[in-house]
């Protein structure tokens, strides 16, 4: 985006008036035009993104006025390196209406806009109005201002968390506050799921203009175009452009959403529940599944993520308030043979406890969740936006090829997914039981129990635990 924005005195006024000319490609022109509160503007490298973020939050510093403003991007290096670079040159190079200070990380907005007006001689002092500048690494550093607007650059870089997006989100719900995303897309996760499927459900709330990086006059045609021809596909949509695709590494790539997502309703009382849990000092995570006793499908409807550090006795409290009056059949949790036991331990202390899982082995865990998938058998309610964000970016390491390598990428973040692996090892889908034996029995020769696989009134198969 090709723009000048130079400060003018009226000839009829004293007081200095700003002209600001943009010259906007049609993709910036959307985003220009669009009034819903939540704009994303997906778009390929180079598109002419970040670029768009500081007229757009100055114009919303002119119709809202005085107050915070936040400007949030998803790393530090990508805070020092490419947002605050944009938004000094914008406000304090070519409008003389911003003064920035350092040590806080904000930038003091000159009194009604007119350049020079600054109140403040120290970083402490009253001012007109800030834009408050940070990392969606230091969540903590969202949860101080109310904000009237925001921007939001590469929202959907890894390093953008949810937490990061809800913290900003209840910085702008006093002011009913606008926000704008401007990313790359990197990987299918919260984003996708919390924005992008939001707008394409109808949400009247969110809109998304997506673009090729062509569309920015100034890219080479040729360079999109050895890009097309040396990526593989899914990396050109997805960086070349703004257009979701399925990424290689997804582990998770059986989960079918358009089937497997669904409404909320109420489930029978008398349907079977299971809990699997992912232990820890914080980040404690637990899982709700349902089962219908006529099909064997399993349905996960409830999650339960801590953030904060808390006892057993606290968690365990917290659970049993919301397993009310449902008939809990097993919980299952922790890694096996591990110092996941002294969890166990106390977990059963408190009055709830917690199995060892049966498999031992992380890929045979994320296999038997693997087979739920492939089948449709495990159905998740649309509104556990923990869970979803987790599964859609729950991702192997790439190597230069781009191909998938034995390692997942972040690991130690996907509490849900532990959860779910730990419980589900105790399960198997109908079509898996097919292939062994018919008369397949599982020995647990360290817990002393057998377990059966029986048919169901309709064919399906279910797990039953007998004391050998």
């Amino acid at each position: 985006m090709a723009q000048v924005a130079t400060p003018s005195k009226s000839e009829s006024q004293s007081k200095p008036q700003l002209r600001l000319r943009l010259n906007l490609h049609p993709g910036q022109r959307r985003v220009w035009d669009c009034e819903r509160r939540f704009v994303a503007m997906l778009a390929g490298s180079q598109g002419g993104k970040t670029v768009m973020g500081p007229p757009w939050l100055h114009r919303e510093v002119a119709a809202r006025g005085m107050g915070d403003y936040l400007a949030v991007t998803a790393n530090y290096d990508l805070l020092k390196l490419k947002m605050l670079p944009e938004l000094l040159g914008y406000f304090e190079h070519d409008l003389g209406i911003g003064r920035y200070w350092a040590g806080d990380r904000l930038i003091e907005l000159a009194q009604d806009l007119s350049p020079g007006r600054f109140l403040a001689r120290a970083s402490t002092d009253p001012m007109w109005g800030r834009i408050i500048l940070r990392s969606a690494e230091a969540e903590a550093g969202l949860e101080s201002a109310t904000a009237k607007a925001a921007w939001l650059d590469e929202a959907g870089h890894p390093d953008f968390s949810r937490m990061a997006w809800e913290a900003v989100q209840r910085r702008l719900s006093l002011t009913q506050g606008r926000a704008l995303f401007s990313t790359t897309l990197y990987i299918w996760g919260w984003f996708k799921t919390e924005v992008f499927d939001r707008w394409a459900a109808g949400d009247t709330d969110y809109d998304v203009i997506q673009f090729d990086s062509t569309l920015n006059p100034a890219f080479p045609m040729v360079e999109f175009e050895r890009a097309r021809a040396t990526l593989p596909p899914w990396k050109f949509d997805l960086f070349y452009r703004g257009r979701y695709a399925r990424p290689a590494g997804l582990i998770y790539d059986s989960f079918n959403e358009a089937i497997c997502k669904v409404q909320r309703r109420e489930l029978p009382d008398g349907w079977p529940r299971y809990v699997g849990h992912d232990f820890g000092p914080i980040h404690t995570a637990a899982l709700w599944y349902a089962q219908d006793p006529g099909t064997g499908y399993l349905y996960l409807y409830r999650t339960y993520l801590s953030q904060e550090k808390g006892t057993a006795a606290a968690h365990v409290e917290r659970w049993k308030e919301l397993s009310a009056g449902e008939s809990i059949r097993k919980r299952v949790g922790g890694a096996v043979g591990s110092a996941d036991e002294g969890w166990r331990e106390a977990y059963r202390l408190a009055g709830w406890p917690v199995s060892e899982p049966l498999v031992r082995d992380v890929e045979v865990g994320i296999d038997r969740v693997y087979a739920w998938h492939k089948t449709n058998r495990l159905f998740v309610f649309d509104d556990l936006l923990d869970y979803l964000a987790e599964k859609m970016s729950y991702s192997r390491k790439l190597d230069d090829s781009y191909k998938p390598t034995d390692e997942i990428r972040d690991k130690s973040r996907y509490h849900c997914l532990d959860a779910e692996r730990y419980l589900l090892s105790d399960f198997l889908p109908v079509d898996v039981v097919r292939q062994q034996e018919e008369s397949s029995q599982i020995q647990d020769y360290r817990s002393g129990h057998q377990r059966r696989w029986f048919r169901g009134s309709r064919g399906s198969m279910r797990m039953r635990s007998n004391s050998a």
